[in-house]
């Protein structure tokens, strides 16, 4: 292995550790870790105990990760080849709590992509080739099928379900349970089985410091999305007219572009 230059790394004695892996400083390896040929930790990172990383997965600086968590395994996809080369990066500062479970991707040079500062709460999956930004939070026993995107301070409730290819906006928020096969605007709160939007995100938009005036386009925004008879062509046309606020404009331009499950109406 690599240890770049620190007294500080540590690494039980049970752990095992490929000679190809690169550990930064100060990294601490616990007890009955297995780390593979192509990992890469960086500084000041902590495996509790039993953690199990193989693959093309790159850890970043900071985290800390708990018993029985599994990064970089094959995509668990009918598709994905076996010899195919593909990633799993995870950034700083991000906690990864009990069994949890991050694949890695399906399709050649591909990757699966856990921002910084996440919260990733025991028993939750992130699957091939989805993209976590930064800020997430997803709760106990919550579910990624693939290639779904989460966008900054995103939080998934406790054992929702979320179906392949869904996008989440920023500083949305799905409740627990919530069968999800559509994609949520950013700022809105959903909640269900079947899922339906019901307001605003209000208090992640006030830990966000989002201002009360932008808090009052967004929710005239969702009336005219949800409350108004409106299609969602219709909707966005009349949208498109009346933000003014970054915030409004960037739900504008979340609607606006092409997706492949559809936005929950």
């Amino acid at each position: 292995m690599t240890l770049e230059a620190n007294a500080a790394t540590m690494i039980h004695p049970t752990a095992i550790v490929h000679p190809g892996a690169v550990l930064g400083p100060g990294v601490e390896i616990g007890p009955f870790c297995l780390i593979g040929e192509h990992v890469t930790i960086g500084r000041n990172s902590k495996l509790l105990a039993h953690c199990v990383i193989n693959g093309y997965t790159t850890l970043g600086a900071e985290c800390i990760v708990y018993p029985f968590a599994a990064l970089g395994g094959p995509s668990q996809d009918k598709k994905a080849e076996s010899a195919e080369v593909s990633f799993v990066t995870v950034g700083d500062r991000c906690v990864i709590r009990e069994y949890v479970t991050i694949n890695r991707a399906t399709g050649e040079g591909e990757t699966t992509a856990v921002g910084d500062d996440c919260w990733l709460l025991a028993y939750t999956h992130v699957s091939h080739n989805s993209r976590l930004g930064n800020g997430v939070t997803m709760s106990n026993l919550a579910q990624l099928a693939g290639h779904c995107v989460l966008e900054d301070n995103v939080t998934i409730g406790g054992q929702a379900g979320v179906h392949q290819f869904v996008r989440i906006g920023r500083l949305a928020m799905v409740g627990g349970a919530t069968k999800l096969a559509r994609d949520v605007p950013p700022f809105f709160l959903c909640d269900g089985s079947p899922a339906g939007i019901f307001g605003l995100n209000k208090i992640g938009l006030q830990r966000a410091g989002v201002s009360a005036e932008t808090q009052a386009e967004l929710k005239e925004a969702y009336k005219i999305l949800y409350r108004s008879g409106r299609n969602l062509s219709q909707a966005l046309a009349v949208l498109v007219d009346k933000v003014e606020t970054p915030e409004g404009r960037e739900l504008v331009e979340f609607l606006s572009v092409e997706s492949k499950r559809g936005i929950l109406k």
